[in-house]
C-alpha cells in the first residue's frame, strides 16, 4: 500500500539524505519514507508467530510435539494439534461473572439446606438425589440417537409448565428441528425459549436478556469461545467454554446442563478435566434396539451415585418405567435350561432380571467366552471357580452369558445367578421359575454375604416368586416374610444341589 503524503505531515528536507524514516501517525500506524522520495510507504506490521502445541484428548496433557503415547493417561493416538494464543480476558471479566466475595472461616457459615427444583420426570429427580440444584453444573453424555435432547427437552418443559424461565441453546438443530420435536414431544410452553446459537459471546448475551432458571446447551464440543483460535470440540475449546459456564452458574445461580459427545469406548469425549469440573455427570445407556434406556449418575456432588433411572422410549418421546423388575421378567421362558432371575440393587432400588446362560461344546482349541451386561472377567473367574471346585469340565465348551433386556449389571451379588445359569446350561437341567437367586461368590467356592438381602426378598415377594436361595449369613438382623421359603447357602455346591437338585 503506497500513501503520497505532502510535506504538510511534518515532513523536513534534508532527512531523506540519512535513508529511510520511520513516521508514526495519530492512530499508530507506522510510515516507511523512502529515500530521495517524496512518498511514504505503509510499513505492515510484523505478524505474531502461531505457537503450535499438542494435547491429549483423553486429560489435556500438552506438549510441544506430537506424541504417539500420552505422557500423562498413557492413552495411544490422542494427542491432536492446537494453536496456542493467548485468551483476552473481557470473557472472564464480563459483569455477569464477576465476584466480590470475601473468605470466611468455615465455622462461620450458616448452615442450610441445597435447595432443589422438583422436575415433573420421578426417574430423573432420583438419579439427581431430589431434584436440581440451582446453580449446579450437569454433564449428560450418551451414545448418538440415545435419548439426550430428548430427556432435556422434555425436562425443560417440566420445568417451564411450572412457571421457570428455561433457555434451550442447541448448536446441533435449528429452531425449526427443535419445534418439530416439541411438537412430537408436546413440550409448547411461553416460558421455554429456543436459541440456535455456538458462538460464545452471543450465548452469554442472551443469558443477560433472557435471564433464566434453567439453561441447556446442546453440546458443548459445538461451542465455541472466539478468542480461542481451536476448531469447536477442541481441547483447548471445551476447557475453555465449560469454565465460563461453570462460572456462569455459580455467580448468577443458573442450574446449566451441558451436553456431551462420547467417545467410541463409550467415555466422555474431550479431556478429563470436563468431568471435573461439573458438578454431576449422568450417563444416558441402553442399547439402540431396546426400547429401554437407564439413566446413571457416576458423579454427583448433591446425592448418590449409585441411583438410577429406567425409562422406555415411544413415539411420545421417553416414559418412566415404575416397574422395572416387571417389565424385564414379562418375556422369561418358563421351563428352559440356563435361565434364572437374580435380584440386583441399583441404588436404593431392587431391580429383578434374568440371566440367560448358554454352554455348549466347541470345535476349536480355545473355547469362547462373551457376555453381556456383566463384566467378562467376573465370569472368567466364575466359570473357573466351577471348573475347580464342582469338578465341571468347561475347557471344552463355549460358555455366553446374558443379561435379558440390555440392563448392565456391576454389583458381585449377581455371581451365584450366574453360575447357576451356567450350570444349568451345562447339565441342561432346567431351574424353578419360582426361584429367585444372589450371592457373592468367592475363590474358595463360599457364598459370601450381600447388602440389602431384605429389601431384594421384599421385591420378590411383591412380584409373586415362592423360593430364595441366598447367602445364609444374610439372614441375620430381619425375619423374612410368611410365605416364602428361604434357603441359606454357604457353599457353591449347596447352590446348585438347591436349585438344580
Amino acid at each position: 500500500m503506497t500513501v503520497i503524503l505532502s510535506n504538510q505531515t511534518g515532513w523536513q528536507a534534508g532527512e531523506s539524505d540519512k535513508g529511510p524514516v520511520v513516521r508514526t501517525n495519530e492512530i499508530g500506524v507506522q510510515y516507511l519514507r523512502r529515500k530521495n522520495h517524496l512518498e511514504w510507504i505503509v510499513k505492515e506490521p510484523e505478524m505474531a508467530k502461531v505457537k503450535i502445541k499438542f494435547a491429549c484428548t483423553e486429560c489435556g496433557t500438552e506438549a510441544p510435539k506430537w506424541l504417539g503415547k500420552c505422557p500423562g493417561c498413557g492413552a495411544w493416538n490422542t494427542m491432536v494439534e492446537e494453536k496456542e494464543t493467548q485468551v483476552k480476558a473481557h470473557g472472564i471479566g464480563s459483569p455477569l461473572i464477576q465476584t466480590k466475595e470475601k473468605p470466611i472461616a468455615i465455622i462461620n457459615i450458616e448452615r442450610s439446606q441445597e435447595p432443589r427444583i422438583e422436575t415433573q420426570i420421578g426417574e430423573l429427580n432420583r438419579v439427581l438425589g431430589g431434584g436440581v440444584v440451582p446453580g449446579s453444573l450437569i454433564l449428560v453424555g450418551g451414545d448418538p440417537g440415545i435419548g439426550k435432547s430428548t430427556l432435556l427437552l422434555q425436562t425443560s418443559h417440566s420445568l417451564s409448565a411450572q412457571g421457570l424461565t428455561v433457555l434451550y441453546i442447541s448448536g446441533e438443530e435449528s429452531i425449526r428441528q427443535t419445534r418439530l420435536r416439541a411438537d412430537r414431544l408436546g413440550a409448547l410452553t411461553d416460558k421455554l425459549f429456543v436459541l440456535c446459537e455456538t458462538d460464545m459471546e452471543r450465548i452469554r448475551e442472551a443469558i443477560e436478556t433472557v435471564s433464566p432458571d434453567f439453561l441447556v446447551i446442546d453440546s458443548i464440543q459445538t461451542v465455541y469461545e472466539p478468542s480461542v483460535q481451536s476448531a469447536p470440540g477442541s481441547v483447548a475449546q471445551v476447557r475453555e467454554c465449560t469454565a465460563h459456564f461453570m462460572r456462569i452458574a455459580k455467580v448468577s445461580g443458573i442450574a446449566t446442563v451441558l451436553v456431551g459427545h462420547v467417545t467410541k469406548e463409550g467415555a466422555i469425549a474431550g479431556p478429563r478435566l470436563l468431568e471435573h469440573m461439573v458438578d454431576c455427570v449422568l450417563y444416558f445407556e441402553g442399547e439402540r434396539h431396546h426400547t429401554y434406556r437407564l439413566l446413571r449418575a457416576v458423579k454427583n456432588r448433591f446425592g448418590s451415585t449409585n441411583e438410577i433411572g429406567i425409562f422406555e422410549m415411544g413415539e411420545a418421546g421417553l416414559r418412566e418405567v415404575l416397574n422395572p423388575s416387571e417389565l424385564f421378567l414379562s418375556e422369561r421362558p418358563i421351563g428352559l435350561s440356563g435361565s434364572t432371575v437374580v435380584a440386583s440393587m441399583e441404588g436404593t432400588r431392587p431391580v429383578l432380571v434374568e440371566l440367560q446362560a448358554l454352554v455348549a461344546p466347541t470345535n476349536f482349541p480355545s473355547p469362547r467366552r462373551m457376555s453381556t451386561g456383566i463384566d467378562h472377567n467376573r465370569m472368567a473367574l466364575i466359570i473357573a471357580v466351577l471348573e475347580k471346585r464342582m469338578g465341571m469340565f468347561l475347557q471344552n465348551q463355549d460358555a455366553y452369558l446374558n443379561v435379558a433386556g440390555g440392563v448392565k449389571l456391576d454389583e458381585p451379588a449377581v455371581d451365584l445367578a450366574a453360575a447357576v445359569s451356567l450350570a444349568s446350561s451345562f447339565r441342561d437341567v432346567p431351574t424353578r421359575a419360582e426361584d429367585v437367586i444372589f450371592g457373592e461368590i468367592g475363590l474358595t467356592g463360599e457364598v459370601r454375604a450381600v447388602s440389602r438381602a431384605e429389601q431384594r426378598v421384599k421385591e420378590a415377594e411383591k412380584l409373586g416368586f415362592k423360593r430364595i436361595i441366598m447367602p445364609e449369613k444374610s439372614l441375620k438382623g430381619w425375619k423374612a416374610p410368611d410365605g416364602l421359603h428361604i434357603i441359606g447357602v454357604n457353599t457353591v455346591s449347596e447352590a446348585l444341589k438347591a436349585a438344580l437338585g
